[in-house]
């Protein structure tokens, strides 16, 4: 019997980071072993209580977290995932890892695994269309990162525009294909 394949889910400060929920539910439906990392943005969002009880393990957020000076858990995080699932993706996050920045746990996973990454970005239409984010998509799909376009659709800001965090279904068929 083969192994459950380990879906990390990185979740960022973006209001859509509460379908993080409904996404943990639907990938251990499909049978994934699921492993939550979130950044301190994302915990004005949805709780850390909300996406541990969902995906029944520790939910990840400190880069020093760790019980003894040696413990990396970026790296360990980073070689335990078959994909690493950052949904929704802001802006913000889209530029540090396009930058090779790391100065949080999920910025250091992303640069530290071998597995495949998917991002899904969600914000603003406005920010979505910027010219810089533009280049830090394109930056990253070159390097092979995986997107899943958001949609058009109604934004926390009160305008419709495209920003929405995509389907969950097209998410979880990017992870379907992905490992």
């Amino acid at each position: 019997m083969s192994k459950a394949k380990t879906i990390l889910l990185g979740v960022t400060g973006s209001i859509a980071a509460y379908k993080a929920a409904d996404l943990i539910r639907r990938l251990k439906e499909r049978s994934y072993e699921v492993m939550v990392v979130m950044t301190q943005e994302a915990e004005k969002f949805i709780t850390p209580l909300t996406l541990a009880s969902l995906c029944e393990k520790k939910v990840y957020r400190d880069l020093f977290e760790g019980d003894h000076p040696q413990d990396m858990p970026h790296i360990a995080l980073a070689q335990q995932a078959d994909v690493f699932l950052i949904a929704p993706a802001t802006a913000h996050v889209i530029g540090k890892i396009a930058g090779g920045l790391a100065d949080d746990l999920l910025s250091c996973i992303a640069l530290a695994t071998r597995a495949p990454i998917i991002m899904a970005p969600a914000m603003n239409d406005g920010m979505y269309q910027n010219r810089i984010v533009q280049q830090n998509i394109r930056k990253l799909k070159a390097l092979g990162i995986k997107f899943v376009e958001p949609t058009q659709g109604s934004l926390a800001c009160g305008t419709f525009g495209e920003g929405h965090l995509a389907e969950l279904e097209d998410i979880l068929k990017a992870v379907d294909e992905a490992v």
